[in-house]
């Protein structure tokens, strides 16, 4: 029997889950589509399997298939990003990057990481997740005027706190991040680096971002987002030592038996992103958010430093019309077009509420838009936020939205 007739609900989720993919504008920075081939690897025979341990060092019996696609994950993330070690086994990045912490830090260690506020992550020491529990995290911030990071202000306060760890990466952070300044930072003040490149991982496997493997002492990433894979999270290094307690933090540490359907779907998007048309996906994915960018601030939005260098932007809805974040996302919402409420550098909104809104175009691109779209899309968000008491001109732009997916089919 097919779930249709046995688990109706679950099924009339999914398919409801998928009409609002096929028909929304997906502009969530953190979100993408992946491949059938990457669908098709984590939805297989795969899930079965327990396999505690690691390849040719199973606790289990029967691992000698499941041993094939680690290895392949391993070899084809090592290739991609020119790193001598990595770890493919961490559920998220979340759990990436307590695997991390804890293969090169002791508890209540000094670590210097981004602000929420100002474009960082929970686990980059937000108080009320592990990171801020277990480590002394000290924040550092943006120029307030350019609203990108103050490396000068970032040296000070490494002198002074004297760090064992800095942490460099980002969930909302628009511009191009300096791993070099970085490294001098920390090897200034003889601590180790961290890069957590969740979200623009793609962009450095395509060569259009400084590489962190080249800089860090560790790295982090998700394998979605620019990557363009399953949801689930690696660690790489260069350092052998390091290396070493970063698989026994993942395991026993962490974590019990991986998710080898989810490694299975994790090689398949690592092969993908090794193929040329790989960097050309990666390419106009900068192009539309520059694209993006630049037609908003043309019709008077005001954007977080002022632009992008990458695949997302922050736009501050309070400065361009007076409403909150969590407002316009509403907005934007109930036309078909997806987003997030964000934080804006030094917010006075609560986290939940925000002054502002991310963007990315990562998903967008995967299905298909171009500059001249973005430039739709563009008109489209502007209208829905000058527009949102009018619910005649909404239903208007909800209208168009849907012509533009329907030109763009998602899954055929």
């Amino acid at each position: 029997m097919s779930l249709y007739q046995k688990d109706y609900q679950v099924y009339k989720a999914i398919n409801q889950e998928l009409k609002r993919q096929q028909d929304n504008i997906e502009l969530i920075a953190s979100e993408n589509f992946v491949s059938k081939e990457v669908m098709e690897a984590q939805g297989s025979i795969m899930t079965n399997k327990y396999a505690e341990g690691y390849p040719s060092a199973r606790y289990y019996s029967g691992c000698e298939n499941v041993d094939i696609v680690e290895r392949l994950a391993i070899e084809r993330l090592k290739k991609l990003f020119g790193a001598k070690y990595a770890n493919v086994q961490p559920h998220s990045g979340s759990q990436a990057n307590m695997g991390a912490y804890r293969a090169i830090l002791k508890s209540k260690d000094v670590v210097l990481g981004m602000a929420l506020d100002q474009g960082g992550h929970l686990t980059h020491g937000h108080p009320l997740n592990f990171s801020g529990i277990d480590y002394k995290f000290i924040p550092y911030y943006v120029n307030k005027e350019t609203e990108e990071i103050d490396y000068e202000e970032l040296e000070k306060t490494a002198i002074l706190e004297k760090p064992a760890l800095i942490v460099a990466g980002a969930s909302a952070y628009s511009r191009k991040i300096d791993f070099k300044r970085f490294k001098e930072i920390s090897d200034l003040v003889g601590a180790k680096l961290m890069v957590d490149m969740a979200h623009i991982a793609g962009l450095v496997a395509a060569g259009l971002h400084q590489n962190p493997v080249l800089y860090a002492d560790i790295v982090t990433s998700t394998t979605h987002k620019t990557l363009r894979g399953p949801r689930g999270g690696v660690i790489l290094t260069n350092n052998e030592e390091i290396a070493k307690k970063i698989d026994k933090t993942i395991f026993p540490g962490i974590q019990g038996g991986p998710l080898m359907h989810v490694i299975a779907a994790k090689a398949v998007a690592f092969k993908e992103a090794l193929r040329e048309d790989f960097i050309t996906y990666q390419k106009q994915v900068i192009a539309n958010a520059k694209t993006l960018a630049d037609e908003l601030m043309k019709r008077g939005l005001i954007l977080v430093a002022k632009g992008t260098d990458n695949h997302l932007l922050i736009v501050n809805t309070k400065k361009s019309f007076g409403m909150t974040g969590k407002k316009a996302a509403n907005i934007l919402d109930s036309v078909g077009i997806t987003c997030n409420k964000n934080t804006v550098p030094y917010d006075t909104e609560k986290p939940m509420v925000t002054s502002g809104i991310r963007i990315g175009t990562a998903a967008v691109t995967t299905r298909g838009f171009k500059e001249k779209e973005m430039s739709k899309v563009a008109e489209l968000i502007d209208r829905a936020l000058r527009n949102y008491d009018n619910s005649e001109e909404l239903e208007v732009i909800k209208r168009e939205v849907r012509e533009l997916t329907t030109a763009f089919p998602l899954y055929k």
